[in-house]
């Protein structure tokens, strides 16, 4: 199961923009396409010369920003039950007595927490970026960094957490820094792999903002090494992706990744 859906996601990454409408696993495809100023390490792929001098993502790219909420509040009610009982057979499938005193409302605390954990389905980047986004004649780096951050494997349904480090270059707007952060919290909150958990950020905010450029960093541990698999303790995840000047520019790109190590 992980090996396919490891090879589904490298096929959404070769499809062109004309199937930006797609969903997988209520990830909108336009959220991981290529912006016109590159994106991540995955990025290296592109044929010579496919890049644009533009920084801005290209047209037929989705603003799947504005359109991605896969879940509500009232089908969170209306599956929690389904949810209790899919708890209860795994419960029983482990050799539990799902009727002992210690388990029996276990099933339920399982299924709202996993609501919460995947609470990132409900909501959508434009309700917390409409009233936050200004006007501003401030064409200098602004870096947030060290965003508490925590997620799911979608492959073992076990914790992601660790850090993010989001710098970007205002084009005469600028965005509430906290809504940054929120912007990690929406996207984290979900079934995710760290590759594109840092892409939809860095894509998001691109989308949002236009600005000249975006970086996005994540220092995560995955408990799927930890917990099981080859149990590396110690073991960390980098990911990144680079837009626009972050990507173009080395010296640009220096200032960030320098200056969210200090």
């Amino acid at each position: 199961m992980e090996h396919s859906k490891q090879t589904q996601y490298s096929s959404n990454e070769k499809k062109d923009s004309g199937d930006s409408g797609s969903v997988l696993n209520g990830h909108f495809d336009g959220m991981v396409k290529r912006p016109a100023g590159g994106t991540g390490r995955a990025a290296a792929a592109q044929p010579p010369g496919a890049e644009s001098s533009s920084h801005r993502p290209a047209a037929s790219v989705m603003e799947s920003w504005r359109e991605e909420r896969t879940r509500s509040v009232e089908d969170n009610e209306m599956s929690l039950p389904s949810l209790a009982a899919a708890y209860t057979t795994i419960l029983r499938g482990l050799g539990e007595d799902p009727q002992r005193q210690g388990l029996l409302k276990t099933p339920w605390r399982a299924a709202t927490a996993m609501q919460f954990f995947t609470k990132g389905y409900q909501e959508k980047i434009i309700d917390v970026l409409n009233d936050a986004i200004f006007d501003e004649d401030h064409d200098e780096m602004v870096i947030v960094k060290d965003i508490d951050m925590f997620s799911m494997c979608e492959h073992h349904l076990v914790p992601i957490f660790g850090r993010v480090h989001i710098g970007y270059l205002p084009n005469k707007r600028v965005l509430g820094l906290s809504k940054l952060a929120r912007i990690v919290e929406i996207y984290s909150r979900r079934l995710q792999v760290q590759e594109r958990l840092t892409k939809q950020i860095a894509v998001a905010i691109t989308e949002a903002l236009q600005p000249t450029g975006v970086g996005v960093v994540i220092e995560a541990t995955h408990m799927c090494m930890v917990m099981r698999g080859v149990q590396k303790m110690n073991s960390k995840t980098v990911t990144s992706t680079m837009l626009g000047v972050f990507r173009e520019d080395p010296k640009t790109r220096d200032e960030f990744l320098t200056l969210i190590r200090s």
